[in-house]
This record gives C-alpha cells, structure tokens and sequence, in this order.
C-alpha cells in the first residue's frame, strides 16, 4: 500500500520526483503510463504520464484515471508533479489537471510550487527564476513547445484555472512552517484555491512540506516534495531505511546514451562528451526520415558497443530545430525524432546495451514505451534530480538500467559521470 501516490505529466519528471522521495527514505517505483492492475509494492509510486503536451481534455483524463489508480491501492496523499520550470501554454496543462484533481478530491485547495534551489530553481514574491534569471529571460521563453513568456506564476496559473490564485511571500515562508500553514488557511478562507508558494532554498522546501502534511493534494516540482517523508515518518508510517531504500541490482552489459533534449545542458553535455567518448550527432534537418536514422545510427555504433558509452544525439541548436519544425512542422518534427531514437534505443538493447542514458523528457516517454517498461525501481542519484533505475525488460540477460534525465538537468560531464556513479 503506497503512503504517496504521485501524478506525473512527463517520464523524466516523475523520475526526478522518485529520486527526491528515495534520498528520503522512502522506497519508490515509477510506474509508466496509466496503471491497469495492481501497483507494485513501494512506499511512493509515482505514475509517469506523458501529458505535459498533451491536449488538455487527454492530459485531464490521463491524471484522473492514474488518480483513481493510487487512490484504489490506498495512497494517503496525492502529488501532482510538473516542471520546474512550470512548463506549460496559456491553456494548460497544468491549471486544468490541478483543477480536476482539486475536485476529485474534494479539496478545495492545493499549493503550487516548482521551486529546486539545488538546480537553480527559485520563487520569490511570485516569480520564478531560473539561476540568476527570469523564466522569461532564461531561454525558456523559446521553448519550442512550451513557450514560457512570463515569470509571474500567480499570473501564468491565474490564466489557466478558473479559481483564484494567491501567494505565501518570502517573508512568511522565512517564519517557517507553522506560519505557511496559516497563510494557506487564510487563502483557502477567503476563496483561494491555489497558494503559489515562494522558496529560495532546501530549508523552505521542508517547511512547505511539513505545512502541507495534512493535505490532500500537493502540487509542485520535485523539490516540495523533500519534506514529504518526514511527516509519514513523525506519524509512524515509514521506517527508517537508510541506503536500503536506493538498492538495485548490479549493472552488466554495454553502456549508450541517447540525446533528444535541444536544452542548452544537454547541448553542453554532447559537447564535453564529444572529446571523450564516441558521439554520433544526427543531421535530422538532411534527412528526415526515421527508418534512415536508425539504420544510419546502429551501423555506427556496430563495433564501438562496450565498457566506455557510446553517444548518439538527435539535439540540436534553437536554428535548426526551427528550420525543421519549419520543414515538417513542430508535431511531425518531434513525433520523427522520437520514433528514430526510440527505434535506435530498441536496436541499441537487442545488441547488449543493459545501462542506458536517455536524454529528454519526450525522448524519455518514447524509450521506455517502445521497449515495453512496464515500471521502474529507483535507485542512487547521479547527479541532482536524476537517480539509476532498473526495469525488469523481456530479454534472456534480465533487467535494464536506465537513467532519464530531463534536459535542462545534469552536470557537463553527465554523460559519462553517469557510467562511473
């Protein structure tokens, strides 16, 4: 029986989230896709969708059945995890899947906070900053799916839910969480629904979650969820489980990494990567066609599959990724390069590939669904905010290890790093 169940909208993210809650203490296990039968056995189970993208009435639809799914198995709380950088569009999706949820749960209201100090996430007075920057200053506003345009979140959710949104400042939060929880109280009083949460740092992260220790719904990056384990833990729901919580089973096989974030980290990583280890850099923009690219990718890698990772990248800088989605249009552009390194990453695996990097949030969805992941079991972090999983995969060697990192996360040296964690 789950104590947490989670809602997230893409693979990395839930990913991401599952790492938070094992470094915790809690043992945790990524479930892919909508649920369909019983859970497995973990203290969290996070359910990774692929909504963050999706049309609304889907991603709605998709988070209350997987909502139904962690309520059945006995969550006593629900998360609702998205972006750190709150990646969304005027529409959605965030504000309409909370608003379902708020309601399923009969709730009332729910904080929103996409704060991670550790990768340079923060919220102050409202807004969201990336590092030293504005969202909206920070490259994210040429997203090329998620446009983020505004920093202001009381603004950006506002325009996406029909409930009032109101904010917990600095200077509460500083208080510490005995004050957040009658702030929050007040809002909901007076009709708000949403409370965007500001936090600068890992302390105001743990507030927020011991305020929000009786809620029924949570909201929030990964981050918010620091303070989660403690409060199962002060009611006596969770042991103390130390570096049991991490343990997987030992790697074997030949190592790869596979690149489809245009993120400038993971942009940065192929180009550490590149004086150090094989990389192929696929030229999608020269030929666009999927069953080209694999062909062209496995002929590579054919005689280079080892010890030391190999790097097959389909990134790309913001002027070719427009000059492609110009060519093919931005959903026909993204759907190719899935299939192509999806398809790579099924080739890559029937040829002894058992530890795989995958890079990007949607590259990440497309890998584990062609490779048929049914679910995924955490384990130790790599760098913040992306943890070695192990998935049990139909194949005479056993299981696969896989790290999904989104593409915004993850040191220079990551690719390699990885390999050595």
């Amino acid at each position: 029986m789950p104590l947490l169940g989670c809602i997230a909208d893409d693979f990395t993210g839930a990913t991401d989230l599952a790492n938070t809650l094992v470094k915790g203490g809690m043992t945790a296990v990524q479930v892919i896709g909508v649920p369909s039968g019983p859970l497995p056995e973990a203290d969290a189970v996070i359910v990774a969708l692929k909504s963050r993208t999706a049309p609304v009435r889907e991603a709605v639809a998709e988070s209350l059945a997987a909502c139904e799914g962690l309520l059945a198995a006995g969550a006593r709380q629900i998360f609702f995890k998205y972006c750190s950088t709150f990646d969304s569009t005027e529409a959605g999706n965030i504000g309409p899947v909370a608003d379902a949820l708020v309601r399923r749960l009969d709730c009332g209201f729910a904080l929103a906070n996409p704060a991670f100090p550790t990768n340079g996430r923060t919220v102050y007075q409202g807004h969201l900053f990336v590092g030293q920057a504005l969202l909206n200053e920070s490259r994210m506003e040429n997203h090329p799916l998620t446009p983020m345009r505004d920093a202001n979140l009381v603004r950006v959710l506002g325009r996406q839910t029909d409930g009032a949104v109101g904010l917990v400042p600095f200077a509460t939060v500083e208080q510490g969480a005995a004050a957040i929880r009658r702030a929050m109280t007040v809002l909901k009083e007076s009709g708000r629904r949403y409370a965007i949460v500001d936090a600068v740092t890992d302390a105001h992260l743990l507030a927020i979650g011991e305020a929000a220790a009786e809620h029924a719904l949570i909201t929030g990056g990964s981050g918010v969820a620091m303070g989660l384990p403690a409060n199962f833990r002060a009611r006596g729901l969770l042991p103390e489980r130390g570096e049991a919580a991490a343990a997987l089973p030992p790697m074997t096989g030949h190592a790869a990494v596979l690149a489809g974030s245009c993120s400038r980290a993971t942009l940065g990583q192929i180009g550490y990567a590149r004086d150090h280890a094989p990389v192929l850099e696929l030229d999608v923009l020269a030929r666009p066609e999927a069953a080209a690219l694999v062909a062209e990718a496995l002929d590579w890698a054919a005689g280079k599959l080892g010890a030391q990772p190999v790097v097959i990248a389909a990134s790309a800088p913001p002027e070719k990724v427009a000059a492609l989605q110009a060519k093919l249009g931005r959903d026909a552009a993204g759907a190719l390069v899935e299939e192509a390194l999806s398809a790579i990453a099924a080739g890559l695996v029937e040829r002894g590939v058992r530890r795989l990097v995958v890079a990007g949030g949607e590259t990440s969805g497309a890998v584990v669904s062609r490779l048929d992941v049914a679910s995924l079991r955490i384990g130790p972090e790599i760098d913040p905010g992306v943890p070695w999983t192990h998935a049990e995969i139909a194949s005479p060697s056993g299981g696969l290890h896989l790290a999904l990192k989104s593409g915004n996360f993850g040191a220079r040296d990551f690719f390699l790093k990885a390999f050595d964690a």
